[in-house]
């Protein structure tokens, strides 16, 4: 690998991502413990290495521990039996690093570590391997790790998307957390002093077996504690606080709610300790340029110091208590399995840690199954498909019926899709599927979001069946979704504009100068019989359908080139419905951006009308006035629909805050259609004082619209939801020739609420 001068890690005396496969090649060299393998790829192409230490097994030794990994979680019971498989089992423990690019240091403690391990000779270390299958993630996100920046080079940070999986780094690690199911896992972070050591404050997941996760994250964060003070460092001599416990030292403020953190994510696969690491000395952002390179390189060598006594402290607490962390994996999967109910903490269920109270438990009551239904009671074909390789890549069991059935006082169709909640990973299921819970009530604010249902989210259908047996469904266990693809085989076709695929494949075929029509009804376009093979070709790459019709179409839709001042989540999500996208801001205008290179502007973010110059303000203006469509969301794009005096509406501003997922009522126009009823919040807007000419698309439900999530209102007691009930959350219409619409949701965001992204193509394809 060529050498990169311009990596960021290089200022600070740590290690370049060009130099860490030359030096894992040479810890390999050393002896027989030490593997590393291709976890995956960077979006920038960079390879994520998982390095392996554990004492030398033979292929017949590592097919008897896969064999027992299996056991553990497909038959806990048995498992909590078996005494062979307590003795020989090798309790495997993760450490995860460098998630966030410009947090370097995890990375060369574990390289410290990993050679350390390699060469040691010592009775204990020999023990710790014998009995331990270790795995390292030495870096995470290598394109942060070069440039020096948080997020990876799709400008995602990686550690919200879990739940999503939109990027391949969070993909990989959710292949490890499947595969590897380690019992402990820590994740290496920057820059909090003193350094923050997990488990965290309230609200806590409510779908977790929370007893014995916390039972292990306490005690092993009191041996880290204890690794970190002990070694020496202070604030007189060296700027560094003493550790901190956010379970024990704090009220509120860094909680385990949302499960789009690595720490959070991976108990849903069997995990009974996680951690997130936070070391104290910040060498990123301002301080990076701020700081003589002398200062940066000792606030790193201690952050090194630090991540490698939390390393090591987790190993003696999985080396002593081995037999207990196997035995809690087991637990988990044997309750999921069985549909035990969960368990409230206290310091009755948990004794060894302090200070458990009413604020603390959270648990859910799971369902006796979900049902995806087929046929008429489905709104998208689409979506279901997609929804059910989701759970199934986040290994949840799925089955198909193979007939019609009844379940729970409901008649559903053959082909749907059953998930029975007595399954091991009954956690994760119920996380994508459930609706998740309002919990405004419970704390005055969240470090993150706080409602993030996949059920109610990506577009399918989902019921929640409290009741039935879900067994005596006639059905088959399903290791794909099944493919929805299809073109009729004569007559003119309709292609349906509900899911994200659907639009994608609608931009093929413009793009391929296939002549489509919008249909009547807002919601679907008309494709000619004669272009069915173009169709075929279509149904076959995005899996979508392509249903006759007679219907004749009116206008015809055109490739639509977009411009773009949006945040990087919702680039991605444009680019994923296969749109013509040219990122721009308010530098990019300024420098002379050329508009003939648009048809329509998408604006959230980066670009402020008031800050162009003149020149770029006019030719702004001009591309407006002469047809150019502006697409809105939030507050930059109600800011520029005011500034260049569009729509006549008013913006309001709820709580900045608030987010989770809402009820919406829409009105059955070319935007929202007749869609999920769901949408999602952040910082949530709505619009009145409509003027003449301004169309409601959707609006947020009477009385309540907060499904799940943390939504309150301000100091002032404005900004809540029931400020926002009723009131309009999407609107369109036209000045001149200009045509707008306005979100005061956050249909794209980060990549998540996919069910929501078509209302987002069809007011670009509607204001082109």
């Amino acid at each position: 690998m060529p050498k990169n001068p311009a990596d960021k890690s290089i200022k600070l005396g740590l290690t370049p991502y060009h130099a860490i496969a030359p030096r894992l090649n040479k810890i390999q060299g050393i002896g027989d413990r030490v593997s590393v393998e291709i976890a995956g790829r960077s979006a920038g192409g960079h390879d994520l290495y998982l390095v392996t230490v554990t004492a030398p097994e033979s292929a017949r030794e590592a097919a008897r521990q896969e064999k027992m990994r299996d056991r553990i979680e497909n038959a806990p019971a048995a498992a909590a039996k078996d005494k062979a498989l307590k003795s020989a089992y090798k309790a495997p423990v993760f450490i995860n690093n460098n998630i966030h690019g410009n947090e370097w240091e995890g990375t060369d403690a574990a390289l410290k570590l990993i050679e350390k391990l390699a060469k040691a000779k010592d009775t204990k270390t020999r023990d710790l391997l014998a009995r331990h299958r270790l795995y390292f993630n030495v870096t995470m996100n290598p394109d942060g790790r070069i440039a020096g920046t948080r997020e990876n080079a799709n400008g995602f940070d990686l550690n919200r998307d879990f739940i999503t999986g939109t990027q391949s780094e969070t993909r990989a690690v959710r292949r490890i957390a499947v595969d590897k199911q380690p019992t402990m896992m820590i994740d290496l972070h920057g820059y909090v002093n003193g350094t923050l050591i997990e488990p965290t404050t309230p609200p806590h997941g409510e779908n977790y077996e929370y007893d014995l996760f916390l039972k292990n994250s306490y005690a092993n964060a009191l041996g880290m504690e204890k690794a970190v003070n002990g070694l020496g460092y202070t604030e007189q001599k060296d700027g560094v606080l003493p550790a901190v416990i956010p379970f024990r030292d704090q009220q509120e403020g860094w909680d385990d709610w949302p499960p789009i953190f690595t720490p959070q994510y991976m108990p849903f696969h069997g995990a009974v300790a996680a951690h997130t690491i936070e070391f104290p000395m910040q060498v990123n952002n301002e301080e990076y340029d701020s700081q003589p390179a002398a200062e940066l390189r000792r606030r790193s060598a201690i952050n090194v110091d630090i991540a490698g006594a939390a390393m090591k402290a987790t190993l003696d607490y999985a080396r002593g208590h081995r037999a207990s962390l196997i035995a809690d994996q087991i637990e988990v999967f044997r309750r999921g399995a069985a549909g035990a109910k969960s368990v409230e903490i206290s310091e009755e269920t948990v004794p060894g840690v302090p200070g458990i109270g009413p604020e603390d438990v959270y648990t859910t009551k799971f369902p006796r199954s979900y049902v995806i239904p087929a046929g008429k009671r489905q709104r998208s074909a689409a979506a279901t498909a997609r929804l059910v390789d989701h759970l199934l890549a986040n290994d949840v069991r799925v089955r198909r019926a193979t007939r019609d059935f009844r379940l729970g006082n409901a008649s559903y169709e053959k082909g749907s899709y059953v998930v029975d909640m007595r399954q091991p990973k009954r956690g994760i299921a119920n996380v994508i599927l459930a609706d998740g819970r309002d919990i405004s009530d419970k704390v005055s604010a969240m470090y993150d979001i706080s409602g993030w249902s996949l059920g109610r989210l990506w577009g399918a259908s989902v019921v929640s069946a409290r009741k039935g047996d879900p067994g005596a469904v006639p059905s088959r266990s399903v290791q794909s979704a099944a493919r929805v693809g299809y073109v009729a085989p004569r007559g003119d076709l309709r292609l349906r504009l509900d899911d994200p695929r659907e639009v994608a494949a609608l931009n093929s075929l413009t793009a391929d100068g296939v002549s489509v029509r919008r249909a009547a009804d807002g919601g679907s376009v008309i494709v000619p019989g004669s272009a069915r093979r173009a169709a075929r070709d279509a149904a076959e790459k995005y899996d979508v359908a392509f249903t006759a019709t007679k219907a004749r179409g009116k206008d015809v839709v055109r490739r639509t080139r977009v411009a773009a001042a949006v945040t990087p989540g919702e680039l991605f999500a444009l680019r994923e419905m296969n749109f013509d996208v040219v990122p721009v801001s308010t530098a990019v205008l300024n420098d002379g951006f050329d508009w003939r290179k648009a048809d329509v502007l998408f604006v959230s973010s980066g670009l402020d009308r008031a800050k162009l110059k003149p020149a770029a303000r006019k030719r702004l203006d001009a591309f407006l006035a002469g047809g150019g469509g502006l697409v809105g969301r939030g507050a930059g794009g109600a800011a520029l629909n005011e500034a260049a005096g569009l729509l006549p509406v008013t913006a309001v501003q709820g709580n900045g805050d608030a987010n989770g997922v809402v009820r919406v009522r829409n009105a059955g126009g070319p935007v929202a259609g007749s869609g999920s009823g769901y949408g999602f919040v952040y910082a949530p807007m709505w619009f009145t004082g409509l003027g003449d000419g301004v169309r409601v698309e959707q609006a947020y439900a009477g009385g309540k619209p907060l499904v799940s999530g943390h939504w309150r209102a301000d100091s002032s007691g404005a900004g809540g939801p029931a400020d926002a009930a009723g009131e309009a959350s999407v609107v369109s219409g036209a000045r001149g020739s200009t045509r707008v619409v306005l979100f005061g949701t956050e249909p794209l965001f980060r990549g998540h609420p996919k069910g929501v992204f078509a209302q987002v193509g069809r007011a670009l394809f509607g204001v082109r």
